[in-house]
C-alpha cells in the first residue's frame, strides 16, 4: 500500500515496470480487502523488488502480509430454527412466523429450500423469507463476516390475514437465522 497519496501513482508505475522486467513477478488486486498483492519466487525475491521500488522509483509503501478474507459457516446442522415477528403499532401490525432448520453444505455458498406444505406460509411470502435469509448471509451473526456453505430449509410458519407482509416475513427470517 502506498504511504501517501502522491506515492499511489508512483507505486503503479513502479510495479508495472518491475513486472515488465521480471516475468516471475506477478501483481493482482484483492477485491475483498482492496490490497495489492505481489508474488514472486520467494521472500528474498520480493524483498529485493520492494527495495528496488524504494531506491529506483522513490516509492514509499507499507509492506506486510496480506489480510485474510474471513468467512463464517456452520460446523454442524441446526435442527430447529424459528422466529415469530410480532409488532403492533397504531394501525395494522406486522406478523410473520418462520420455522425450519439449517445445515452445512459444500456445493455452494447458499441454498434455500421451501418445504412448506398446507399454506402455513402463503406462497407470496416465500420470496420474502428467502430475501430475509439472503440479507443475513452478507454479515454473519458472530463476527459479521460473510456466511458461506449454508442450506436453509423452511417447513412451517404462520401468517395473519391482515398483519402479514413481505417486511414481516423478512424480519422473521432474519430472527430465525440469528
Amino acid at each position: 500500500e502506498p504511504k501517501t497519496k502522491s506515492d499511489q501513482e508512483k507505486l503503479g508505475t513502479a510495479i508495472q515496470r518491475l513486472a515488465e522486467e521480471d516475468p516471475t513477478f506477478q501483481v493482482r488486486s484483492d477485491e475483498e480487502t482492496g490490497q495489492t498483492i505481489i508474488s514472486g519466487m520467494g521472500e528474498l525475491h520480493l524483498e529485493i523488488l520492494v527495495d528496488r521500488m524504494r531506491r529506483e522509483f522513490k516509492v514509499e509503501a507499507n509492506v506486510g502480509k496480506p489480510q485474510v478474507a474471513y468467512r463464517e459457516t456452520l460446523t454442524k446442522p441446526v435442527l430447529k430454527v424459528g422466529y415469530t415477528h410480532k409488532k403492533q403499532t397504531g394501525g395494522s401490525g406486522q406478523y410473520g412466523r418462520v420455522c425450519g432448520w439449517m445445515e452445512p453444505i459444500v456445493e455452494s455458498d447458499f441454498e434455500f429450500d421451501n418445504q412448506v406444505v398446507g399454506g402455513s406460509i402463503p406462497t407470496q411470502f416465500i420470496a420474502a423469507c428467502e430475501k430475509g435469509f439472503r440479507n443475513c448471509i452478507a454479515k454473519g451473526p458472530k463476527m459479521e463476516f460473510p456466511v458461506t456453505g449454508v442450506k436453509i430449509v423452511i417447513n412451517d410458519g404462520a401468517s395473519h390475514a391482515v398483519d402479514s407482509s413481505d417486511m414481516a416475513f423478512q424480519a422473521a427470517a432474519r430472527g430465525a437465522f440469528k
